[in-house]
């Protein structure tokens, strides 16, 4: 049994017992990676020195007995979209390469103020930019359960680790269902906070009014401390909310009597897996014998949502990406003939082909004489969903459906068809337009590939996400399941 396998509580139980160490848990973490990670190719960039020291200083503090954080010890991967002072933090692009961050994220911050080990760094598609983490421009990750199949993207390589017991939690970005998605694929849970509830700053940008940070664990509990952690405002950040924050792990009553569920038809509908949706059905059938009741709802203006998310967060990419030009960060061209040259150069080497249809299709629709047409329209249109997510809102307590319509596809199955390989997000992308919480846990497999269920919660409620997702894993045994990798 690994040590990864114990939840957050009981390695906390072990450390006060003096059986486990915070240098046990890096050992672990590092002789994990060495037997495992170039089979799956979870990490971009280890910090192993840096590690064993941090360890080191938390044995000794563990002896001395004296305060400690609420992540004490764990080790913890972090996306390489977010900056970690003096760790290479490169999105997986060429482009940043050679990129050594000179401050830290809040996050992570946040993270060693809770004493967490930093391990390294996690394994993306480019800028974040991606549904299978095919689009690394170093190498792509493997889903751990199948290796000939992705992990999901974009934080592939976060929820990859986790399901392969590389590391203990890490952290992934979520822009149209970039933490949900893969945590489905690989059977992790992945939660997407509220926007505006955990800070963007350190966050390398991609669509501003859509990035939000959140984590990636093997179960709920360790999903709602890692939150507490993480979670609150930020006046470096201007889209951060001030708001109180709650006692998350308070929240994990299992008591789900009465609470009300909406399953919207387009969720379960034309396009879904039928084996995807038999598994959601049958949890569902768990949460009723728990005291829960669910109706068929609708949210009508769902088809118009990859679209709209494809509009406006390509806009928003094409301006964010506009600062790496060659001169203030990352790679340059050599010899350019001039600087014209020397942007174009530099940005026709350094970003690959999905990044560059993106920054196309975003500047296109910003450019004189289509912004009406086409950003402006999807503006509305954003609207449009997030009022259908409120009009369910005041009649139910939670939205439960597939977090995506299939399980984890082959490699190379779609890299040729980018619309298909949006379609993937089709169940998570009106959820991030919302900007409202939502959690993806395991509930079930399909042919050897786990299943994930998306529980989808009222802005700010993660309390109510996290009760019903816990609840629902205290009766269950999904989460439990692991890989033939982590047995080999």
């Amino acid at each position: 049994m690994s040590l990864f396998d114990y939840t957050l509580s009981e390695i906390h139980n072990k450390m006060n017992g003096g059986e486990l160490s915070p240098t046990d848990l890096v050992d672990q973490a590092f002789k994990t990676i060495q037997e495992r990670d170039n089979r799956v190719g979870a990490y971009l960039t280890l910090d192993e020195e840096q590690a064993r020291a941090t360890a080191r200083k938390l044995d000794d503090k563990l002896k001395a007995g004296g305060e400690r954080g609420l992540l004490f010890g764990l080790p913890v991967g972090i996306k390489d979209n977010i900056v970690t002072e003096g760790l290479r933090t490169t999105c997986a692009s060429q482009f940043l390469s050679n990129f050594n961050p000179v401050y830290d994220a809040t996050v992570t911050k946040k993270l060693r103020k809770a004493d967490s080990v930093i391990l390294g760094k996690m394994n993306m598609d480019e800028f974040a930019m991606g549904g299978s983490n095919e689009n690394s421009s170093f190498h792509p990750v493997r889903n751990p359960w199948n290796l000939e199949h992705v992990p999901g993207g974009s934080s592939g390589g976060s929820a990859a680790s986790v399901a392969a017991g590389e590391a203990y939690f890490t952290l992934g970005s979520d822009t149209g269902g970039s933490i949900r998605q893969p945590a489905s694929y690989c059977g992790v849970v992945g939660l997407k906070p509220t926007y505006g509830l955990v800070s963007r700053f350190g966050l390398v940008a991609f669509a501003s009014s859509l990035d939000q940070i959140g984590p990636i664990t093997k179960n709920v509990e360790d999903s709602a401390y890692v939150l507490q952690a993480i979670a609150g405002y930020d006046s470096m950040d201007s889209t951060s909310a001030n708001v109180e924050i709650p006692d998350y792990l308070s929240a994990l009553t299992g008591d789900i009597k009465g609470l009300r569920i909406a399953v919207p038809k387009e969720y379960v509908g034309e396009g879904v897996d039928p084996v995807v949706k038999e598994k959601v059905m049958d949890a569902l059938k768990v949460l009723e014998g728990l005291g829960a009741t669910w109706e068929e709802v609708s949210l009508p203006h769902t088809e118009y949502a990859v679209a709209t998310y494809y509009l406006l967060a390509s806009s928003e990419a094409s301006s964010n990406l506009a600062r790496f030009d060659g001169v203030r960060y990352g790679v340059r061209s050599d010899n350019p003939a001039n600087l014209l040259d020397l942007y174009h150069e530099s940005r026709s080497q350094g970003f690959g082909p999905e990044v560059k249809r993106r920054i196309m299709l975003g500047t296109y629709a910003l450019s004189s004489g289509y912004y009406d047409a086409y950003y402006l329209k999807a503006q509305k249109v954003r609207t449009l969903i997030k009022r259908d997510f409120d009009q369910v809102f005041e009649d139910f307590d939670i939205i439960i459906g597939p977090t995506a319509p299939t399980t984890a596809f082959k490699l190379g199955e779609q890299v040729d068809n980018p619309l298909t390989m949006y379609l993937n997000d089709i169940l998570t992308i009106p959820v991030s337009l919302a900007g409202v919480p939502a959690v993806s846990v395991p509930c079930g497999f399909a042919e050897g590939l786990p299943v994930g269920m998306q529980i989808i919660g009222k802005a700010f409620d993660e309390s109510t996400v996290l009760r019903v997702a816990h609840a629902y894993e205290q009766h269950t045994d999904f989460h439990k399941n692991r890989p033939t990798i982590v047995s080999e």
